[in-house]
């Protein structure tokens, strides 16, 4: 058998019987609240599970996690929390009342998520003689120019078994093609239930979405942090191995408790996910969008979402205040727009997911919206080039290629491991739009980092001609020193490995490294004429035997500078703080001192000293600086080859 899992969730008006219809379907009363059962309302989600087989092939099993949500007006917030992840919408319409006020405000949340496949079901047909085609009229004029036009429409009545088994039917054809959710490697779990059993522990439930979860995983729950380990799974109340994307999962983590007034836990609203994929935000930029469809209030206007305002934000089963801050005064219904979400404590979220703002007494549903950045920064809130980069992802918001290619150009480099981490894509699929744009030329994989080329180009070039003045300034100088090349370019970019990896490939043809500097191959240091004289003063003194200390070497400015010439390219070589020997005389030591080791085995100071024929204030320092370079060890009195 091969089993594709879905979410299914009901909408719809208060006691238009979606309950009923989920336990006429599956079996299983959704209602498990002793006030739910004795008012006969839904107060909170309820679950369920039905499987069905595809008409079109056997053995497809649709595995189908039912989500029933609360239908009253004061318990929108309930009902946002259950539809946060879902394939399909059961539209629930009771024939006796039509299409109602919570039916079309859950039609905008559900279409502000992103949802495109529905089934409605007329209910309460055995409460009507005439009126259900009318309802059916209406139900088609309702959704007319939604995503949900053609949804097939089914007509029911607990009370008599009607369109029960036709009802299944459409459910069953409307999924049978449709894709299951991607397991992206990254797996999460909104909290909507947070419970302890006695002798197991802590209990959370949620749909699965993203990746897969198995038994004995390591956990992280946001925004606590806290860590923690999966004792169990269960899926529909069967114990398993390891749950997958789009399906209701119950885990038991016992490491965690439950959160109080006083002390931190996990709740409704809280985040299993793994540690790998980075921690909360604090701000995030988004996309928002007012459904032209919203209802006017009580006042006959419709409800303003303004700059500054402070709203609720309902992401997954997270129900949490923040600020909204836009370059517009107000946005208005059938508009959409930029803003920027500030919250007191951080929400774990990804780039590309969907959210649901109403407004902070939860009377009316605001907007929907996407985010777009979720490590946004405050100061930047009018920044063209953020506006931009928002722009580029608004247009395609479910390409991998648009973020990758929006992250590029912003920030110039970013760390291969790092990229788009926390957003609604695998790893596979960031680093195969990452190959392509190296394949086209318009980014440049090198160790860890991906550079867009227009950046790598610029700061190339901008190297190049640190290099070159320096050698047109300063032609006795051996070439640029490192760190007078990095600071050349870290205002552009501070990414030490980008420096790292662009001094690399400048060395891999007309530039090279010598010690701490770099230069052109071609380049060779040469002696301004102002220190040409200086400069044979300084090698002819150099070949005295002994010859002279550092500072009558070197006594005035322009010996200094010859000197430090002669030692940057080599010519000259200090042994200690007041000895220089030129590169000739240090090689003829060398040899004379590895000689007559070998034909003695070990010397004494006083004995290399001889050999050498220079005085103990040569030899002393000299034979230290062979010690350090490794060509002579030091036992007691006497020296060896090493």
């Amino acid at each position: 058998m091969d089993p594709r899992h879905f979410i299914i969730a009901t909408a719809g008006h208060v006691d238009h019987g979606k309950s009923s219809l989920v336990k006429a379907l599956t079996g299983i009363d959704p209602d498990r609240l002793p006030e739910e059962k004795a008012r006969g309302i839904t107060l909170d989600l309820g679950f369920a599970h039905l499987e069905l087989r595809s008409a079109r092939d056997p053995s497809i099993i649709l595995d189908l996690g039912m989500v029933d949500v609360p239908g009253h007006e004061n318990l929108v917030k309930n009902m946002v929390s259950g539809v946060g992840s879902i394939d399909l919408v059961l539209f629930v319409v009771a024939a006796d009342d039509g299409w109602m006020p919570q039916t079309e405000e859950h039609l905008q949340i559900i279409t502000y998520l992103g949802v495109t496949r529905a089934v409605v079901a007329v209910t309460k047909t055995d409460l009507v003689t005439f009126a259900e085609e009318a309802a059916v009229a209406q139900i088609h004029e309702q959704l007319r120019g939604t995503p949900f036009a053609s949804a097939p429409i089914v007509k029911t009545s607990i009370v008599t078994g009607r369109g029960i088994e036709e009802l299944k039917a459409a459910i069953g054809r409307v999924l049978q093609d449709a894709p299951s959710q991607q397991d992206i490697g990254k797996p999460r779990l909104p909290v909507d239930r947070a419970f302890t059993l006695p002798g197991i522990g802590t209990v959370v439930t949620g749909t699965l979405t993203c990746g897969t979860l198995r038994r004995g995983q390591e956990m992280v729950v946001w925004p606590s942090g806290k860590t923690c380990r999966i004792r169990t799974i269960q899926s529909h109340g069967s114990q398993v191995e390891l749950c997958r994307p789009a399906t209701r999962t119950a885990l038991n983590l016992p490491d965690l408790i439950i959160s109080s007034d006083n002390r931190e836990g996990v709740r409704r609203g809280s985040i299993v996910t793994t540690a790998d994929l980075g921690r909360p935000s604090c701000t995030l930029d988004v996309l928002l969008d007012r459904s032209a469809r919203l209802a006017a209030d009580k006042s006959g206007r419709v409800r303003a979402l303004k700059d500054g305002a402070v709203v609720r934000w309902h992401c997954g089963s997270a129900n949490v205040p923040a600020r909204l801050l836009g370059d517009w005064d107000e946005l208005a219904p059938g508009m959409q727009g930029f803003g920027q979400l500030r919250f007191d404590s951080p929400v774990f979220v990804l780039a590309g997911e969907k959210f649901i703002l109403r407004d902070w007494s939860e009377q009316a549903t605001l907007a929907g919206g996407i985010v777009l950045d979720v490590d946004a920064d405050r100061k930047s809130l009018s920044n063209d080039k953020r506006r931009r980069f928002l722009q580029q992802r608004a247009e395609t918001p479910s390409d991998v290629f648009s973020f990758v290619d929006s992250q590029l150009t912003r920030d110039g480099a970013v760390n291969r491991s790092g990229l788009l981490v926390k957003a609604l894509f695998s790893s596979e699929q960031i680093w195969h739009a990452v190959l392509q744009r190296a394949k086209e030329g318009k980014a440049i994989v090198t160790g860890d980092l991906v550079v867009e080329i227009e950046t790598w180009t610029t700061l190339w070039e901008s190297m190049v001609r640190a290099v070159d003045r320096e050698h047109q300034a300063h032609p006795e100088r051996l070439g640029l020193s490192l760190t007078d090349l990095r600071a050349s370019i870290e205002p552009i970019s501070p990414l030490p490995e980008l420096i790292h990896a662009l001094t690399a490939a400048l060395c891999v043809k007309e530039f090279q490294k010598v010690g701490t500097f770099i230069r052109r191959i071609t380049h060779r240091p040469t002696l301004p004429s102002e220190l040409q004289a200086a400069g044979d003063r300084v090698r002819s003194a150099l070949d005295d035997n002994p010859p002279p200390s550092r500072n009558r070497l070197a006594p005035d400015p322009l010996s200094q500078k010859a000197l430090r010439f002669l030692l940057e390219t080599g010519e000259a070589v200090e042994i200690s703080d007041d000895i220089v020997l030129s590169s000739r005389a240090l090689s003829q030591i060398v040899a004379t001192v590895q000689k007559t080791l070998q034909d003695l085995g070990s010397a004494t100071t006083s004995e290399i000293r001889k050999a050498i024929g220079t005085s103990r204030r040569i030899a002393v320092p000299l034979l230290e600086f062979l010690d350090h370079n490794g060509i002579t060890r030091r036992e007691g009195d006497k020296r060896f080859l090493r």
